[in-house]
């Protein structure tokens, strides 16, 4: 009787209550694959972990907020979350990537992995080879619940079937808008409505201050950070780039001021453990913030030379650092550019390709009276020297002003020991005349010249993929003006020569006057508000013609779209002019006048 009661019990208890960090302590394996450590997952290898997995499994709290650098484990919570919910929860999950692409690639390289190798998962999800198995790359069931992945630009997908479990991912690299449809959080979030135990859960690295979708819904929740004692008197504080000292790779008590190395602080701090800290109170959304300080996969040492290194790189890489490394948005300042500060960088080149040249690419605009094109040189970590700004004088309707253009494109540039250099790549603006534009580019295909066509719209892709679909059948490259002429004024502000630097010439044959470098810095980043939203606009001054601008953003398309080895170059470079140099000597030695 007793046995047969026992039995009972066994067979009656409902399931312990399980979160979602003793899950993936008890039966989540990492895939080799997909970690530098496979094998056991062990949540207490990054303790920070733990409260944020946890808090999707109290009933309490419906929205889950994760702002984060890079290297944190970001990834390994999200997949911790999947598969407790095929395990131990089973519901309709959504799972959305900023792409289309992402969702396949996280779905075949990430979830695909992770439910081959946890048991308790690989007996639940059916194997993508069974033909009646449910289980595609972007969609598979199990009992009692089924997970769908789609990109963030998949308006028909978002508003489909209802799901339970919202998650999403790098929501600050998501489109504004789905399509028309409208933006693609609000939609994902509106399929959870009729579950009163839904959960939705959003994860990314910031962008830009006052941009970042992240950011703000951060800001909506509790704000907590995670606190570590000080090893010497035991002060609870974030660790915090401002407390970092560059020289002992130290962090210094935001009280007593004592330095300690991350070993200390991190592993075995006397004092005791870490703990998650609330900045406000925010009924139903917790939301963490966490930076690669913390992170047991990343040194101090590391994160400080990724630091100088980025600094050197100038604004457009220190963003990407901060952003990464720090998981902090970026503040921009209002990118406008001095004129006189430009100018007074002009120098005198010795030749008509300074020595450190190594490739050469041209952006043409096409006017009602003429044809712009600017030469820039590019050499080594994209530093470059403007060489060549001109017009051609003439009717782009008619065949001669392209001929003027065609034969320039040939020209041979001189260096000081008489090599040259011709045009590696040009990029022609469609966006007038495109039928003519489309006419010279197509037979010029081989010599890579290239019509182009402006996107505008922050956060577009410099480059997007060529497309043929028009009657030339010539390859057309979209371009991301906006996110190009960001990238641009970065580098117009690195005030050292070097990676990324912009040099200009001082010769008046050039065309590098005080009108090039009016157009140059014709415009300006602003923020503007349309129906109450806040944008980041491209505006240009009253009168002002920006043909240089727009000039430069092509002929560094142009360099782009040929991705040079200029390591290769450079060696290439040496060998061409290591016979006249040797010769020369010679000449010097016997007493030839040069």
């Amino acid at each position: 009787m007793n046995d047969t009661y026992a039995t009972l019990c066994l067979i009656f208890t409902p399931p312990p209550k399980l979160t979602v960090s003793y899950w993936a302590d008890n039966y989540r394996i990492l895939s080799p694959e997909d970690s530098a450590e496979p094998g056991r997952w062990n949540t207490d290898r990054a303790p920070y972990q733990r409260e944020i997995m946890d808090a999707v499994t109290d009933p309490e709290i419906e929205d889950v907020v994760i702002m984060s650098s890079a290297q944190v484990g970001k990834t390994a919570i999200f997949l911790n979350i999947i598969g407790y919910y095929i395990d131990y929860d089973p519901a309709p999950i959504l799972c959305i990537q900023p792409t289309k692409e992402m969702a396949e690639s996280f779905s075949k390289d990430r979830l695909a992995t992770m439910i081959r190798d946890c048991d308790r998962l690989h007996e639940k999800v059916s194997d993508t080879k069974s033909r009646d198995s449910g289980n595609t790359i972007g969609h598979k069931t199990f009992p009692s619940g089924h997970i769908t992945m789609l990109g963030a630009n998949s308006p028909t997908g978002l508003s489909g079937r209802p799901i339970r479990i919202f998650l999403a991912d790098e929501v600050d690299r998501y489109p504004v808008s789905a399509g028309i449809e409208g933006d693609p959080i609000k939609l994902g979030e509106k399929r959870t409505a009729t579950f009163w135990n839904r959960k939705k859960i959003k994860f990314s690295t910031p962008s830009i201050k006052g941009f970042s979708r992240i950011e703000a819904e951060y800001e909506r929740g509790t704000m907590e950070q995670y606190h570590l004692p000080c090893p010497e008197c035991g002060h609870y504080q974030p660790l915090t780039w401002a407390q970092i000292h560059f020289e002992t790779e130290q962090h210094a008590c935001s009280r007593c001021g004592s330095l300690n190395d991350e070993v200390l602080w991190k592993y075995s701090n006397p004092k005791g453990k870490g703990k998650w800290k609330a900045q406000r109170k925010a009924k139903g959304i917790r939301s963490f913030h966490i930076n690669e300080l913390y992170s047991p996969w990343r040194r101090w040492g590391e994160i400080i030379k990724d630091f100088h290194e980025a600094k050197a790189g100038g604004t457009e890489e220190l963003k990407v650092w901060v952003n990464t490394s720090l998981g902090e948005s970026w503040e921009e300042a209002g990118d406008e550019i001095e004129i006189k500060y430009l100018e007074k960088r002009r120098e005198y080149y010795d030749s008509e390709l300074p020595d450190g040249t190594l490739m050469l690419t041209a952006g043409v605009d096409v006017q009602k009276d003429r044809l712009e094109i600017e030469v820039v040189g590019w050499g080594e970590g994209k530093e470059s020297w403007g060489v060549d700004y001109k017009a051609f004088i003439g009717n782009p309707a008619e065949e001669d002003v392209w001929e003027q253009l065609d034969k320039y494109l040939l020209k041979n540039f001189r260096y000081s020991d008489g090599c040259g250099l011709t045009i590696a790549c040009t990029c022609v603006d469609s966006g007038y005349k495109t039928t003519e534009v489309y006419d010279f580019c197509k037979p010029r295909e081989h010599r890579r010249v290239f019509a182009i066509k402006g996107v505008e719209g922050f956060g577009k892709i410099f480059i997007g993929n060529p497309t043929r679909r028009n009657r030339k059948n010539t390859p057309m490259f979209p371009l991301g003006v906006d996110t190009g002429k960001e990238l641009l004024f970065s580098r117009l502000k690195i005030e050292h020569e070097g990676a990324g630097y912009c040099h200009f010439p001082r010769e008046s044959d050039r065309g590098y006057g005080e009108q090039y470098f009016k157009g140059l810095t014709s415009e300006r980043l602003v923020t503007r508000y349309n129906k109450g939203k806040k944008r980041l606009v491209w505006e240009k001054r009253p009168g002002a013609r920006n043909e240089p601008l727009d000039l430069r953003n092509y002929a560094t398309a142009a360099m782009e779209i040929v991705n040079p080895d200029f390591e290769k170059l450079k060696n290439m470079r040496k060998k061409e002019s290591a016979p006249i140099i040797a010769t020369r000597r010679r000449q010097i030695s016997r007493g030839v006048s040069l």
